[in-house]
């Protein structure tokens, strides 16, 4: 019974720490944000991408993480083209 239980109680921890990856996103476009203007980014390529970090951020705050990782992978796709 023991066993189970604790097979339980990992598999729910560790399922809910991974599950999003909101952070690591938003961290990524950041770093990238750095260099975007060397990158040779336009402003409004630059305002595009904060606008949707942005969004990220408070959908990540809301609770809707697949929204939230939807407006950062916008913002990585336009950082990396």
């Amino acid at each position: 019974m023991k066993k189970i239980i604790a097979t339980l109680a990992f598999v729910l921890f560790t399922t809910s720490a991974f599950s999003y990856s909101c952070p690591m996103l938003w961290g990524e476009v950041d770093e990238l944000l750095k260099t975007a203007e060397a990158n040779g980014k336009t402003a409004t390529q630059i305002q595009e991408i904060k606008t949707l970090r942005d969004k990220g951020k408070k959908a990540h705050d809301e609770g809707s993480h697949e929204m939230s990782e939807i407006f950062l992978k916008k913002a990585l796709n336009i950082l990396k083209s």
